[in-house]
């Protein structure tokens, strides 16, 4: 049976069973009683917030959905998080699900921005808004109700400026670790050529030359991989520039493999805990923050504003901040 059979049945069982239980003075379970020892029947929940991110593998998807559960609940609102642990077959699955259970609205960080698209027509023809957190469903004729993102433009530019300050005067061939499924990596890839192309216009020397753009795939592995297949060809590679931390992270194993962390920087991004870490500890440069606490709070704020018929802002974007040694030496997260 399909986990949201599952918690749908649990639900229906335990209401039933507190529907039918006898009057005592203890209070029943989950309820309250005040000092004259009056009972209160817990709380009924309003509906079901789902969210299936792109992968919670990721921790920083991890952390939007904590703060979407929070949120929901001060609202009456249960939420269902599920992984589809970055298969968009395994995602459009879950839809039907969603949409068969009658969930109240839908939360998407689509694990292929097209792909997805039937699936939200789906939903959008049974009346359930879905709504977007990080990246956009760029698919056609799919109806998005809202969306809360970082401003990932806005963040690969602040790469870009980091990557021209790591690189210094003598400028130098980068690798760029992309993952064109997400809306959101192409954007920080587009700001972070913008500030490139910029600082190499008014130069006939010492520019900073894209040499590779390859697939990390978001993640350790293909970050690994994707690096060492660039040293292989671009011995005298100079600087990564990876669209997250576990494949920045992954490029910086690959990199200390061939022993070049003394020749090759780094710039990542998202600021997730073990990215912070590996800014302190020397293995990244420097990255764009993104600040997924407030995403998570403020999806669920235009969701509750959407169902009460209210206005909201349809398209969020949070600005991305640089996190450099510095911030990680000041950093009371870090050990």
């Amino acid at each position: 049976m399909k986990r949201i059979a599952q918690y749908l049945g649990l639900t229906a069982l335990t209401l039933a069973l507190t529907g039918c239980s006898p009057s005592s003075d203890k209070p029943a379970p989950g309820g309250s009683s005040d000092a004259s020892g009056n009972t209160s029947a817990p709380a009924k929940t309003k509906g079901v917030i789902a969210y299936t991110p792109l992968t919670l593998s990721n921790p920083f998807f991890k952390v939007i959905g904590d703060h979407i559960t929070a949120e929901a609940a001060k609202n009456g609102y249960d939420t269902l998080m599920v992984d589809p642990d970055m298969d968009v077959k395994k995602q459009s699955d879950q839809f039907d699900d969603f949409i068969s259970s009658g969930v109240t609205a839908i939360i998407l960080v689509p694990c292929d921005r097209l792909s997805i698209g039937p699936a939200v027509k789906s939903a959008n023809a049974k009346g359930i808004p879905v709504f977007t957190v990080d990246a956009k469903c760029a698919a056609e004729g799919a109806e998005i109700a809202g969306h809360v993102g970082t401003d990932n433009f806005q963040g690969g530019e602040l790469a870009g400026q980091a990557m021209i300050k790591a690189l210094g005067e003598n400028g130098g061939k980068v690798l760029i670790l992309d993952f064109k499924k997400a809306n959101s990596c192409v954007l920080r890839v587009a700001g972070f050529k913008k500030v490139i192309d910029a600082h190499n216009s008014d130069r006939t020397n010492s520019k900073i030359q894209i040499v590779a753009e390859l697939n990390g795939n978001g993640a350790r592995t293909e970050g690994y991989q994707s690096t060492a297949d660039a040293l292989q060809a671009h011995d005298d590679l100079d600087a990564v520039f990876a669209i997250n931390d576990p494949s920045a992270l992954g490029a910086y194993t690959a990199i200390e493999e061939a022993k070049k962390q003394d020749q090759i920087k780094i710039i990542g991004f998202d600021g997730q805990l073990d990215g912070k870490q590996g800014i302190k500890d020397g293995k990244i440069f420097a990255d764009p923050i993104q600040h997924p606490d407030k995403m998570g709070q403020q999806i669920v704020q235009n969701i509750i504003k959407y169902l009460a018929g209210e206005e909201y802002e349809k398209d969020t974007l949070i600005p991305a901040t640089l996190y450099d040694k510095a911030a990680a030496d000041q950093d009371p997260e870090l050990n």
